[in-house]
């Protein structure tokens, strides 16, 4: 992604959290079929790989698996928040008006060979781990086990697992820091004031710059 140096993200852990902290990811590739993306829940294991293994599935009906089985490099985008950033939060512009308003906003993009999973006992850990991560909390999760086995057998028949050891990373944080301090202020004060929660989640990531 085009990624101006300032706003560059190079900590691992940093992308790490940012990917934990993503419900829903974008799969995107490039195939016979053309190019595909589909949203879906992702597990990030950290521990394995220099940069970390993304594991998620897919519908078998959803055909992009095929393109991705024949090999070639995959990419998971993982969006964050983000807000629009007007001219009027720039006191500098009092000084001088030439300015344009801009959009802030937290990216990672994984890129990786993707490779897919029949194996029925694989999948069965990945859609487990997944239901694990969004089921806790709740004062009675739900789980996989919950429901009859020769159901989640035929579930398990009717998607394929993705594993995607992770190449490269990219991280996007602009956050103003083209900016002076003073003009950072005023979009961290601007968007906080916002009566959107997006934008107030945004401010919130500017106060740790």
């Amino acid at each position: 992604m085009y990624n101006s140096k300032p706003h560059q993200e190079h900590d691992l852990g940093r992308l790490h959290q940012h990917m934990l902290d993503t419900r829903l990811a974008v799969l995107v590739s490039q195939g016979e079929q053309g190019l595909l993306a589909t949203h879906l829940p992702v597990l990030l294991d950290t521990g394995e790989g220099e940069f970390g293994t993304v594991y998620a599935h897919l519908a078998r009906a959803n055909r992009q698996w095929q393109d991705l089985a024949q090999g070639g490099e995959a990419l998971l985008v993982f969006p964050g928040a983000d807000a629009y950033v007007s001219p009027g939060y720039y006191p500098s512009k009092a000084d001088n008006p030439k300015v344009v308003p801009t959009w802030n906003y937290l990216a990672v993009h994984a890129y990786g060979p993707a490779e897919v999973i029949h194996d029925a006992a694989t999948l069965l850990t990945i859609v487990s781990r997944l239901t694990e991560r969004h089921e806790q909390g709740r004062n009675e999760p739900w789980s996989v086990a919950d429901a009859p086995a020769d159901y989640i057998d035929g579930m398990l028949r009717a998607i394929v697992g993705i594993r995607l050891p992770i190449a490269r990373l990219q991280g996007a944080r602009k956050l103003s820091q083209n900016r002076s301090e003073q003009d950072i202020s005023g979009v961290r004060e601007g968007l906080s004031a916002s009566p959107d929660q997006l934008d107030n989640q945004l401010a919130a990531h500017m106060r740790q710059l």
